[in-house]
């Protein structure tokens, strides 16, 4: 068994790209959730929030050949994976091109642009939309293969096209394939490009928010007056290195994962187990061999739904007691969906190495169905930890958890 390490990391969010950035928005309490006007061409569609990012553009370095295959997901995943390989010192690396390196990263489809084209032919009964990369762009596996191919690398490829635990499953069998000593290196994470599609599957569930006015008061998670979840967008990468080959080069270590459980509900597509989460949060603790009572702080899945609240908070009290801290950075972003997993893990190393921890945004009096916690309000709050836990959870009933250890 080898241990695995995370030496570089980088996002792409809604609140800002660098972590100083970030942790501004958060201590100022500024979530990125603003009303959607492109979406007002859709009579239908009940919610017109989103988180989107507004500053991204693609990198002036970037050729049309090199782009060409690539949807806005694909980019945003590369761009991060750009970034995140540099900070590791790898951008130029053999590593990249060797075999031992490989990507495990996911987003819950591809780009919707793509699908239209697809659309237009069983709609209009004509082909004259599509191009030789209309399928590229539009396939589950767009983002891990578009990284692979950009920087010429040959390892294993994972995709994890399953929704919300898109990024924490990249990570999560990121860290197996380095642990049981298939690579040497991973890419992983995962991505998710904002579309009112997106917003329309949770619409017709009743599931999303309607502060259509008043779009810095929702989300909502783990509030009594919670209405619904809100869409975001962004990328958010890690590179995983197996720890004596990280020593050896130098690298600098931000934390070392310890603790990876997934595992499935086997009852319903859309409505969460408290049961089985609650095994899935036991399944990483026991990778991890941690009592409990190891973990200082738990970042939340928190979509401000309903029935997601509840069976998380009392999965998480039945593991952890009532005293654990949990934040939701939903709260900030909105839903972010293939990207949370990787942006939440993002969020919690930092927090770790900083000691401070998000509070919840629009937190003012918890649900009283909601599993007893330490749910962190106003200013946030200062720990210092050894270990903490971040958990998301999908349609599907596909649960994940990731402990990381502070290597400070």
């Amino acid at each position: 068994m080898r241990r695995v390490v995370v030496t570089g990391m980088s996002s792409i969010t809604a609140l800002g790209d660098d972590w100083t950035t970030f942790e501004e928005r958060l201590r100022a309490k500024q979530n990125a959730i603003r009303y959607m006007e492109d979406w007002d061409i859709y009579e239908d569609l009940i919610t017109r929030l989103g988180g989107p990012v507004l500053d991204f553009v693609k990198p002036s370095h970037y050729s049309r050949k090199k782009v060409r295959s690539m949807g806005r997901v694909a980019l945003m995943s590369t761009v991060a994976t750009e970034r995140a390989l540099t900070d590791a010192g790898l951008i130029d690396d053999p590593l990249l091109t060797s075999g031992d390196m490989g990507v495990s990263y996911g987003s819950s489809s591809g780009a919707t642009e793509a699908f239209k084209e697809f659309g237009h032919m069983l709609i209009n009964h004509r082909a004259d939309s599509l191009c030789a990369n209309s399928y590229i762009r539009m396939m589950a596996h767009t983002a891990p293969v578009n990284i692979g191919v950009f920087f010429g690398m040959t390892g294993r490829v994972y995709t994890t096209s399953s929704a919300c635990t898109s990024g924490s499953q990249g990570i999560g069998y990121a860290y197996e394939a380095i642990k049981y000593g298939q690579q040497k290196a991973m890419v992983a994470g995962g991505a998710e490009a904002l579309c009112a599609t997106q917003a329309a599957v949770f619409d017709t569930l009743y599931a999303t928010s309607t502060c259509n006015e008043t779009p810095e008061l929702s989300p909502r998670p783990y509030d009594e007056k919670r209405d619904g979840l809100v869409i975001g967008e962004g990328a958010g990468t890690l590179i995983l290195e197996e720890y004596e080959h990280a020593k050896a080069r130098g690298a600098k270590i931000y934390a070392e994962i310890v603790g990876f459980g997934s595992n499935s509900d086997g009852k319903h597509v859309t409505a969460p187990s408290a049961e089985t989460m609650q095994r899935a949060l036991e399944l990483s603790l026991d990778c991890a061999g941690l009592p409990p009572q190891a973990i200082g702080y738990v970042s939340g899945h928190g979509t401000a739904t309903e029935q997601g609240d509840i069976a998380e908070t009392i999965a998480t009290n039945q593991v952890f007691g009532n005293e654990m801290p949990l934040s939701s950075l939903k709260s900030y972003l909105g839903h972010t969906l293939g990207a949370c997993g990787s942006v939440e893990a993002w969020a919690s190393i930092n927090m770790m190495l900083n000691n401070w921890y998000h509070p919840n945004v629009n937190l003012v009096n918890v649900d009283s169905r909601c599993g007893e916690l330490d749910y962190i309000t106003g200013g946030g709050k200062e720990m210092e930890n050894e270990f903490v836990m971040s958990n998301n959870f999908a349609f599907g009933g596909i649960n994940t958890s990731l402990i990381f250890k502070n290597m400070s």
